[in-house]
């Protein structure tokens, strides 16, 4: 079986990141390739890495051609931006896979307040499937609309729901302390993401406010069967890509530890699961370990009252592109692993 696919959005990273996978996928065939720019442009001209492997035009959606030649469209949008094509690519019957946070929050209160846009795809929303294969596969497969996870929160949920489930720890004792390369910034041309800004510095950003925070809770708060509200500080690595989180805990002390072996925890949790890595206890993964693959690599800690989770992940591939694919793999079928390993 082979499918076609577009992809809306397709001169930023995560689009250049979708093509390269695609491209190397045994049932996908890259049928177009949209921007929202006045101009077109030859994506090998924006990616010269292309040239001679996809010299695809890309150009402003072109309704007819995706009715006509996708099965599925990829956004890889802003946020704020995808809620002004899902209608009509669902209108069409295509599926559609989106890698901004316009479907993830299923509170419109905290969607607005978060990312200061009102939301104008309410009905959609309320049908959009959550992307985190691990933990809602069932549901992925028949999706018709999935909302692919934040980077912060797929590292952060993965590293924390083998504890919740089993009831192991205090929800609300959850401080999280993560780092992200800057390319989980997009393509911004600001100030604060110039080279000569990042390079030799480093810093926390957004203490408070991110705008992944309600993505984490609202995940977090179903996997407990109660509301969760975790203290999430982000931080500014000066590197490319990567995101390492550290995760410290209080036990739950109803909760019998005594013979608990955390390690074993979340192997038995994961035992299925393809791109999940559990370290030896007590031993702690690097972003080395997982750039340029869709690993998530996690270990755990036991100190006494304390338990220090630390996972990490690529932002652009398991945080964003690869896991995207990852979960297009599900919705027909294919294997989870086909053009990711």
């Amino acid at each position: 079986m082979q499918i076609q696919v577009g992809i809306i959005g397709a001169t930023g990273h995560t689009g250049e990141v979708l093509i390269e996978l695609l491209l190397k996928h045994p049932h996908v065939r890259i049928t177009h390739l949209f921007n929202t720019a006045k101009k077109a442009q030859v994506i090998s001209d924006v990616f010269p890495q292309f040239k001679k492997r996809l010299d695809l035009v890309c150009t402003k959606p072109d309704w007819v051609k995706i009715k006509k030649d996708c099965d599925l469209v990829f956004l890889a949008l802003p946020h704020t931006v995808s809620m002004k094509f899902v209608p009509k690519l669902l209108s069409l019957g295509k599926r559609v896979i989106d890698l901004s946070a316009d479907y993830r929050i299923k509170n419109l209160i905290l969607y607005e307040k978060f990312y200061k846009h009102k939301h104008e795809d309410k009905i959609n929303l309320k049908n959009a499937v959550y992307g985190l294969p691990e933990l809602n596969r069932a549901s992925i497969k028949s999706a018709k609309l999935l909302a692919n996870p934040g980077c912060y929160p797929t590292s952060i949920i993965l590293a924390l729901a083998p504890l919740l489930t089993n009831n192991l720890i205090d929800p609300a004792s959850i401080i999280v302390d993560a780092k992200s390369g800057v390319s989980g910034a997009g393509k911004k041309m600001e100030k604060e993401f110039l080279f000569s800004e990042i390079d030799g510095d480093f810093r926390a950003y957004k203490v408070g406010v991110h705008q992944h925070t309600p993505e984490i809770n609202q995940v977090l708060s179903t996997l407990a069967g109660r509301s969760i509200n975790i203290t999430f500080v982000p931080h500014l690595l000066p590197i490319e890509r990567g995101i390492l989180s550290t995760i410290y805990l209080k036990k739950n002390p109803q909760a019998k530890f005594k013979s608990m072996n955390l390690e074993a925890l979340f192997k038995k949790f994961y035992t299925r699961e393809p791109f999940i890595r559990i370290k030896p206890q007590g031993a702690f993964p690097r972003i080395k370990d997982v750039v340029k693959t869709n690993f998530c690599d996690i270990g755990v800690g036991d100190f006494g009252q304390t338990i220090i989770v630390i996972s990490v992940i690529d932002n652009l591939l398991k945080g964003a592109s690869a896991q995207a694919i990852q979960n297009m793999n599900i919705m027909y079928g294919f294997s989870e692993t086909a053009g990711l390993l």
